[in-house]
Parts: C-alpha cells; sequence; structure tokens
C-alpha cells in the first residue's frame, strides 16, 4: 500500500522506500538510484519487482524510463524487457492506480513500439495488466488471458 491507502494487485517484494529532502523516495534497482515516489512510481517499481522475481526476467536485461526518439520528440518508455542478445522484447506502459487502462494506453505504447519493435505490449495501473502480441509482418496483436513469463516470452510460446 502506498502513501496514499492504494492497494495494488501485485505481490509486496519489501520495495525500499525512505524520506529525501524533497519528500518520499523509492530505490530503483534497475537504474540503481533511489527516485521520487510518486503514484505511477509505485505502480512501476512494483511492476518492475513482479518481473524480475515472479515472470522471470533478469533485472540485467531491463531498462526503466528507457529514452526514445519519435518524430524528433524526446520520450521515455515505463519498462523495456530485453532478450539475452539484448534486442528489446517486451514494452510495458505504467499508469497510477486512479487512471484506467483503456485503447489510449496501447495507442501510446504502439507509438513507443515504432521505435522499440517489440513483440509483447503490456500495460498496467497497478491494479489491472494487461499484454497483446503484436505481430510486425502482419500488423497484427491479440490480447493474451495472463502475463506471459519470461521464458515463454523469449521462446515465443504462450
Amino acid at each position: 500500500m502506498n502513501g496514499d491507502g492504494t492497494t495494488l494487485d501485485l505481490p509486496d517484494h519489501g520495495l525500499k522506500t525512505k524520506n529525501g529532502p524533497d519528500g518520499p523516495q523509492v530505490f530503483d534497482p534497475a537504474r540503481r538510484k533511489w527516485v521520487a515516489l510518486t503514484s505511477e512510481e509505485w505502480v512501476r517499481q512494483h511492476f518492475l519487482a513482479y518481473l524480475v522475481n515472479d515472470l522471470g526476467c533478469p533485472l540485467s536485461l531491463i531498462g526503466v524510463e528507457q529514452h526514445l526518439q519519435l518524430n524528433g520528440v524526446s520520450k521515455r518508455a515505463d519498462i523495456v524487457v530485453h532478450d539475452r542478445s539484448g534486442a528489446p522484447l517486451a514494452l510495458v506502459e505504467c499508469k497510477a492506480p486512479d487512471v484506467r487502462i483503456d485503447l489510449n494506453t496501447f495507442e501510446q505504447a504502439s507509438r513507443y513500439n515504432k521505435v522499440f519493435h517489440v513483440r509483447y505490449l503490456m500495460a498496467t495501473n497497478g491494479r489491472t495488466h494487461y499484454c497483446c502480441v503484436v505481430d510486425q509482418q502482419m500488423g497484427t496483436s491479440s490480447f493474451l488471458p495472463s502475463l506471459p513469463t519470461y521464458a515463454s516470452m523469449e521462446s515465443g510460446l504462450h
């Protein structure tokens, strides 16, 4: 539960938090630094822990707030999971718990995917989680009934 009483539908893997000079902070193990604890960051860090501890994604292959250039504008993808060769495999868009995951969320992730070309697009607000498989060649996507493990993402089997 975070400071505003929001309970997430993600396991509690014991995030490290502290009060910093500018307010509450949470430790991001991927970026190896303390960051401001916003509602969206609370979701991002819980989902990152879920990817690593429950879905088997190696922390060393995960980028958080990964920079990208889209139509000449600098943006940041919340979480990008890479395969063992370093190629992007999954992109995760995180929203605050009070933000509904809808078509706009996936459209944002799809725009970012024009840069990353991942096979898996995920979206979460910490309460609701979605994943779709993108077939770049066919230009299609389909939603999965559950979030895939790293091993199934790597193998392409779900």
